[in-house]
C-alpha cells in the first residue's frame, strides 16, 4: 500500500519565502488551520482532491516537490 504524504518542510520554506501564514494557505485551500497543520505535521495524508488544490495553489512545486510517497508494509489486506 501507498500513501502520499505532503512535505512540510517544503511547504514551510515556499510560505516563508511568499511571507504568508498557515492559516491564510489554509483559508485559500478550503481547509481549517488544524487540517492543514495535521498535513503538514505528517498526521494525516491528503485526499487526491486535497492534493490538486494544492498544486493549483502552490504552482512553484512539482508534484515531487511537495509530495512524499511512502510505501507501506503494514498493509492488512496483504496478509490475508
Amino acid at each position: 500500500m501507498v500513501r502520499v504524504k505532503l512535505n512540510g518542510l517544503r511547504v514551510a520554506r515556499l510560505l516563508a519565502k511568499k511571507n504568508m501564514t498557515q492559516n491564510a494557505l489554509a483559508r485559500q485551500l478550503g481547509l481549517s488551520s488544524g487540517g492543514l497543520s495535521l498535513l503538514i505535521n505528517g498526521r494525516r495524508s491528503p485526499s487526491p482532491e486535497v492534493r490538486k488544490r494544492i498544486l493549483r495553489r502552490l504552482r512553484e512545486l512539482k508534484f515531487d516537490d511537495l509530495f512524499i510517497i511512502e510505501e507501506n508494509g503494514d498493509d492488512k489486506r496483504a496478509r490475508r
